[in-house]
């Protein structure tokens, strides 16, 4: 598969800089954001989204099917509802569906969770990389790229930039590689077990925002309430954590 070809490197130094505050601990070489529910307030739209195909397939969903919901990109979730529905039509007919159906209500809609907003000016303002990692498809990212600013993130990775989405780590990888980035390096930023399964695997210190479903504490993440708390010397010390 041929990767989105939006790429930039890091800036000179980037690595050299320290935060403030941080008795001289290194500010991550980027920060990588998981988008639904972490950025933007789309996980509740994917859930609709699901809810209203799952529904249109005569089934009603139930708090047992978030761990194949939340965080999964369509094609996950659509061969779920395929295994789990009666006389469904095909899993990539459900894919298309979902994928349309989520679409459109994010282009109808496209709310920044509290401090996002904030957060991206500052590592702007830093000179910090930061970047788009979804396993949302390019057409909706893309959507939300623009609304929240494009010129904000350096680059995206996308479903359709990997063989594999998460919870593998091939996602976080990437966006490491594009930037020139050693993975440990850099900070993800991530609000569901799906995509802290993803960074962890990758080798990636985290800082986890949960929105739907609780997290454990554990070496290597760093758990806050909101984005309103991200602060220059919180990134530099979720960076030099050690899982």
């Amino acid at each position: 598969m041929m990767p989105h070809q939006d790429t930039t490197a890091l800036p000179d130094g980037a690595q050299a800089r320290t935060a403030p505050e941080s008795a001289g601990m290194a500010l991550p070489a980027a920060v990588l954001f998981d988008m639904d529910g972490t950025l933007v307030d789309t996980e509740r739209l994917w859930w609709d989204a699901v809810e209203t195909v799952a529904r249109n397939l005569g089934r009603t969903l139930g708090p047992e099917d978030r761990p194949d919901v939340v965080g999964r990109p369509s094609q996950h979730t659509a061969a779920y509802l395929a295994s789990t529905t009666a006389t469904p039509p095909s899993a990539g007919a459900l894919a298309t569906r979902l994928d349309e159906t989520f679409t459109a209500l994010v282009a109808q809609e496209v709310v920044p969770r509290p401090g996002a907003l904030q957060l991206l000016h500052l590592l702007a303002g830093q000179g910090i990389p930061a970047a788009i990692v979804s396993a949302s498809p390019h057409r909706v990212v893309e959507l939300v790229r623009e609304r929240l600013g494009r010129e904000l993130f350096t680059l995206i990775v996308a479903f359709e930039d990997t063989t594999v989405s998460k919870p593998a780590p091939d996602p976080y990888l990437e966006a490491a590689r594009r930037l020139g980035a050693q993975p440990a390096e850099c900070v993800v930023v991530e609000d569901s077990p799906v995509g802290l399964a993803a960074a962890e695997a990758a080798g990636c210190p985290v800082v986890v925002v949960p929105s739907t479903v609780p997290i454990d504490a554990a070496p290597g993440r760093t758990i806050i309430t909101s984005l309103e708390e991200v602060t220059l010397p919180l990134l530099a010390q979720a960076r030099g954590s050690e899982r």
